[in-house]
Order: structure tokens, then C-alpha cells, then sequence
């Protein structure tokens, strides 16, 4: 096909992208936000976006609050005795993958960036015992309200990490984050407070530095 032939088609079909474009996205949500209800039944408020249903392996066992942000490719796994607890206005980024045999609470305003795992057990393992069927060994969770977890980051069995606590992108935290503290690496460490990490003229200066388009 040549360019002038493509052109002319685009031209026609344009008309028809533009108007799935307008329709397809808010049916796609309201599609995936039904699937949710379906399978969670009235625990799913209508004030929650839901841009992919979840993966939910397992008893099923979520509760979520209001104004939540669900994006694409989330897994919400609950295994034995295990729950899952989503805070109200709590942001799931794309691919992030919470696995409870135990309890996992992430608190009102967090935000869960792309690709995080956030899991309360670990297998057992041993001389002489097949990690695949060694069973869980499982300590409870807490993510508190408006803690920012980056992109890539695992938090791991028995961590509490405070509220508007800062976790950077790929870190492994092994350790409770206290409220405020801005962590990062692997293991995570304390590098700063949330409020150094948060100066208004480093601020200003980033959102001068790409030029316009």
C-alpha cells in the first residue's frame, strides 16, 4: 500500500478511531469495574476505578475502600488464612502483585508504583525439604496511609512501613520503614525524611528542565 492510498484511508477511518476512542475507554472501565463487583460482590464501591480487573487467585479474600485506582495487571492473591486491605483514595499501579497467607493492609492515600511485590510469606525451606512443598511461613503486613512505594520494589514478610513513608524504586525492604523516612536499596536503608526528599525548589527546578513541545 502507498502513502497516498494509506493517507486516504486514515482519512476515512479517522472519524470511527476518534469515536471508539470517546466510548471505548469509559466501557472498558465500567466493564472491568462490573467483573470486580462479580466477583467480590457490594465490597466494591462504585467510586472505584477499575482500568484492568485483578487477578485474584485464591479464597478471594479482598476488602477495598473508596476512590481507589486500579490500573491493569494487578494480582490480589489470599491463600489459607490470608486478606488483603486496600485503604480508601490507595493507588495499584500497573503489574503489582500482593500475595496474603496471612494479612496485608496498605492504608488510605498509598500509592503502589508499577511491577511492586508486596507478599507476607516466604516458603520454609531446608536440609531435606522440598521448598515447593514445604508449606508458608507467613507474618502480617502494614502499609501505612500515604506511603509511596516505588516502581520494582518488594516488601517483604513482617514489615510495617509508617505513614507517608517513601520507598525508592527496586529496593527490598526487610526491615519496618519508620512514618516519614525515605528508604532505598537492597537491603532498604534510611537515606532521607520525606519532607528533605520533598523541597519546593527542587521541585521548581525539575519542572523546568524538558523544554516544551
Amino acid at each position: 500500500m502507498n502513502s497516498g492510498m494509506k493517507r486516504a484511508i486514515g482519512a476515512l477511518l479517522m472519524p470511527l478511531a476518534l469515536a471508539t476512542d470517546a466510548l471505548g475507554a469509559p466501557l472498558a472501565r465500567a466493564w472491568a469495574w462490573a467483573r470486580l463487583r462479580a466477583r467480590l460482590g457490594d465490597g466494591v464501591d462504585p467510586s472505584v476505578v477499575v482500568l484492568g480487573t485483578p487477578q485474584m487467585p485464591g479464597t478471594r479474600r479482598v476488602r477495598m475502600g473508596r476512590e481507589l485506582h486500579l490500573y491493569p495487571g494487578l494480582v490480589l492473591e489470599t491463600q489459607d488464612a490470608g486478606s488483603i486491605e486496600i485503604g480508601d483514595r490507595a493507588v495499584l499501579s500497573q503489574g503489582v502483585h500482593v500475595v496474603s497467607h496471612a494479612c496485608v493492609r496498605i492504608g488510605a492515600g498509598a500509592m503502589i508504583g508499577e511491577y511492586a511485590s508486596i507478599r507476607d510469606a516466604n516458603h520454609r525451606f531446608g536440609a531435606g525439604v522440598a521448598t515447593r512443598d514445604s508449606g508458608h511461613a507467613a507474618r502480617p503486613v502494614s502499609i501505612g496511609a500515604h506511603a509511596w512505594i516505588g516502581r520494582g520494589a518488594t516488601v517483604l514478610p513482617g514489615v510495617t512501613i509508617g505513614d507517608h513513608a517513601v520507598v525508592g524504586a527496586n529496593a527490598v525492604v526487610t526491615r519496618d520503614v519508620p512514618p516519614g523516612a525515605v528508604v532505598a536499596g537492597v537491603p532498604a536503608r534510611p537515606i532521607a525524611s520525606a519532607r528533605e526528599a520533598r523541597r519546593p525548589d527542587t521541585i521548581s527546578r525539575d519542572m523546568h528542565a524538558c523544554a516544551p513541545i
